[in-house]
Formats: C-alpha cells, sequence, structure tokens
C-alpha cells in the first residue's frame, strides 16, 4: 500500500519501518529527493512515480 497522506506516511515510516522522523531525518532525505539527477530519486520515481515523489517531500517539509 503506498500511503495517500500525511498521516498514513507518518505510521508507515515509524511503525513498520521503525523510522524516527525528526528533522535530521527529513533533511537528509530532502537532500536526495530534491536532486532530480540523483540515482536515488531516479529509482524512486520509476518505482512509485512522480506524484508520489512530490508527496514526500511535502511531507518530509512538514517535519
Amino acid at each position: 500500500m503506498i500511503p495517500q497522506t500525511f498521516d498514513e506516511w507518518r505510521n508507515c515510516i515509524t511503525q513498520y519501518c521503525k523510522v524516527n522522523l525528526n528533522k535530521d531525518f527529513a533533511l537528509q532525505r530532502l537532500v536526495v529527493y530534491l536532486d532530480a539527477d540523483h540515482p536515488e530519486t531516479q529509482k524512486f520515481t520509476a518505482l512509485y512515480g512522480e506524484q508520489h515523489l512530490l508527496n514526500i517531500i511535502l511531507w518530509l517539509k512538514q517535519i
């Protein structure tokens, strides 16, 4: 299941992935996801699509 809302995503990341969503984590991920040429960003987009990438970026900015 691909999360459709911030709350769904936060729950998925914190409960299932056991990731501590904090400012440092968000900033590290944003550096990657805001770089369209980064291999990880390209792979993410290929797997989940551009819209989900945009959602993740917005949600990371909320952290």
